[in-house]
């Protein structure tokens, strides 16, 4: 844990760390959470993970004007104004859900509070960009390790009090957590002395045609779109083998391996390069999940996705470490919302087709076979010849802040 604490120092890192956490907890929260009550609202698991993905598609939409914004004009304007419409959003989500609205005013809600959720991860990683070189990489694992402890919390949490009360209750608790976090985020000191970097006016596309960018996000979309075909079928798994309240408890165990594995590989100082470490772990996470379909114990299932979960924050630490060097320096926070707004875009998308492969003729093992074949696909892109990424000390140096 010692290579951790360079990172803890540093003046504002405690905050970010822990605003981050309590405002990314909403979107491992808020997705289960409106599955949960949408289904058992209507009884489908599909109009369920319609409502999910047309969440997720509209945050993914929002994300990098956003982004884009809070590049020019600093981002604590903008998480201010999320903080204070997010939860009323919400809010009108739950309204809609319970009062038995059509399914098209579910849809329109679930779209108005995915289009308000608050820019979190783009700004904390953004501020990570900023801070020494020298511990910016162990930053950026600390930062995916806690992003994967949010999806050990979170599911955990949605599933306490979805048995105990209700997943309308679980939405409501995702509305404080986002506001405070958006909050201690928006105030923290790295906020404040955020300065925009200059930069030459650009088309809306031309951070996503960085080189080297495009295969990145595309082989982070092929993931995430297996992640979210996951995150459905370990549900309606648990529902089939007659325990639904382990739904939560086997997300958790995903993401718990993750979280340890983020842990052991932050630590770790690795001579291999960037790309060869991104494509050996997106295998890793391959293997991991190529047995699920095959497996009818919840117990079993637990391990398999414990086991798994170990390569999943190494390789979004990587990720993110790519996705730092190739943004261009006045562009950080939108490189790293366009990463966001893809992968939960694609997860959004695995949710859905989830969804309808579950309520077909495949069940639940066609959805857990499809978040295979999602990471297999991710590996393939890899080995795609791509343009040479620039590095950013060639264009400018990124001068670090008090983060």
């Amino acid at each position: 844990m010692r290579a951790y604490l360079p990172v803890w120092r540093l003046p504002s890192a405690p905050v970010l760390l822990l605003a981050g956490f309590a405002g990314r907890l909403p979107s491992a929260m808020v997705p289960l959470a409106l599955l949960l009550m949408v289904q058992q609202q209507t009884g489908s698991y599909a109009v369920a993970g319609l409502a999910a993905a047309t969440l997720g598609v509209a945050s993914a939409v929002m994300a990098p004007i956003l982004g884009r914004l809070a590049d020019r004009r600093g981002p604590r304007p903008v998480l201010l104004a999320q903080a204070a419409a997010y939860p009323l959003l919400l809010a009108l989500l739950v309204v809609a859900v319970l009062a038995g609205a059509p399914n098209a005013a579910v849809i329109a809600a679930s779209a108005g509070a995915g289009m308000a959720t608050p820019l979190v991860s783009g700004t904390v990683r953004a501020l990570w960009s900023r801070v020494d070189p020298r511990v910016r990489p162990t930053a950026y694992a600390l930062d995916a390790t806690a992003t994967e402890l949010v999806f050990v919390v979170g599911p955990s949490l949605v599933a306490a009090l979805a048995v105990l009360t209700s997943p309308a209750l679980a939405i409501g608790v995702a509305g404080v957590l986002a506001v405070a976090g958006s909050l201690g985020i928006a105030t923290s000191a790295a906020t404040r002395a955020y300065v925009p970097s200059p930069g030459a006016g650009a088309g809306m596309f031309s951070t996503v045609r960085t080189p080297g960018m495009p295969r990145l996000l595309i082989s982070g979309a092929a993931l995430m779109l297996g992640f979210g075909a996951l995150e459905v079928a370990v549900p309606a798994f648990a529902e089939q083998m007659g325990r639904p309240g382990m739904s939560g408890i086997l997300l958790a165990l995903w993401a718990l391996g993750s979280t340890i594995g983020g842990l052991w590989f932050g630590a770790r100082v690795l001579s291999m390069s960037l790309p060869r470490q991104y494509r050996l772990l997106l295998l890793g996470v391959t293997i991991g999940l190529a047995p699920l379909a095959w497996i009818s114990s919840p117990w079993a299932l637990g391990v398999l996705l414990f086991l798994g979960g170990t390569a999943i924050a190494p390789t979004l630490t990587v990720q993110n470490t790519l996705v730092g060097s190739m943004a261009p320096m006045h562009a950080t926070t939108e490189a790293f919302t366009w990463l966001s707004t893809i992968t939960v875009g694609a997860s959004a998308i695995g949710a859905a087709v989830g969804g309808a492969l579950i309520e077909g003729r495949f069940g639940v093992s066609g959805s857990l076979a499809l978040a295979a074949v999602g990471a297999a696909t991710a590996v393939a892109i890899t080995l795609v010849p791509g343009r040479r990424p620039v590095a950013v000390a060639r264009n400018a140096v990124r001068e670090p802040v008090a983060a």
